[in-house]
């Protein structure tokens, strides 16, 4: 059986759901796995919601966990209608608890910036522990993870992470002021999926922080990754 997700789903329901089918396939639905194209959305829209809508009609999942809440945005409440509307098995969540933060350990690591976001995302399903040391922050990146992971590779590995992912490594990814919060006095990148919503925080921090604000379509173009590596050295 095959159990499609995105973003951060509520906890209980996600044990549920396995304990009620153990031997499931989980697939992220935020992820760009280059499926065709099913143009039923806007060609000017966020291009994970497009990754979301597109992977589920290639994938074809029984199930589909779909976060609508805080947690999430807008954007993926109205997927979660038009995937049900289209006759999805469709079970939406709401998960804005704020308490019982788990430890932070993956955001402030050693470990390639690269790997800790796809450690983050992947422990969403199937929590895991890293033998990991923690440094202290020389450079941050704050946001969603990118449509285009290659750009996590730019940084070094003494960048901790902020904004969402923060978030959901600590449990809580409706928590506006973790989502908030970074250390002053570093090189920081505010990183926002064109037309996301989340671009509003994003631009706002990096002013208030003098760090830099991008934003990306889909992938990132040379002139994008110039603009990070130079902010990266220069600062």
């Amino acid at each position: 059986m095959k159990i499609g997700f995105w973003g951060y789903p509520d906890p209980k329901v996600v044990e549920e759901i396995k304990n009620q089918y153990p031997n499931s396939e989980w697939i992220d639905l935020d992820i760009d796995f280059g499926y065709p194209k099913t143009n039923i959305l806007p060609e000017s829209y966020c291009k994970i919601i497009m990754n979301i809508i597109d992977n589920a009609f290639y994938c074809k999942p029984e199930l589909i966990i779909a976060p609508i809440g805080k947690d999430k945005c807008d954007s993926g409440w109205f997927a979660s209608v038009l995937l049900k509307d289209m006759n999805f098995n469709v079970i939406q969540t709401i998960y804005e608890k704020i308490d019982n933060k788990k430890e932070l350990r993956i955001c402030t690591s050693e470990m390639p910036l690269f790997d800790k976001v796809q450690a983050i995302t992947g422990n969403i399903i199937e929590n895991k522990s890293y033998d990991i040391k923690p440094c202290i922050p020389q450079y941050g990146f704050w946001g969603v993870p990118p449509n285009d992971l290659s750009i996590l590779k730019l940084f070094p590995n003494n960048t901790h992470v902020y904004g969402w992912m923060r978030c959901v490594e600590a449990g809580t990814p409706a928590d506006i002021d973790m989502e908030m919060f970074v250390d002053e006095n570093i090189p920081i990148v505010f990183y926002s999926q064109a037309f996301c919503a989340k671009a509003q925080l994003a631009k706002y921090l990096a002013d208030k922080y003098n760090g830099l604000y991008i934003d990306i379509d889909d992938y990132a173009s040379t002139s994008i990754t110039a603009k990070i590596e130079a902010f990266l050295k220069l600062r």
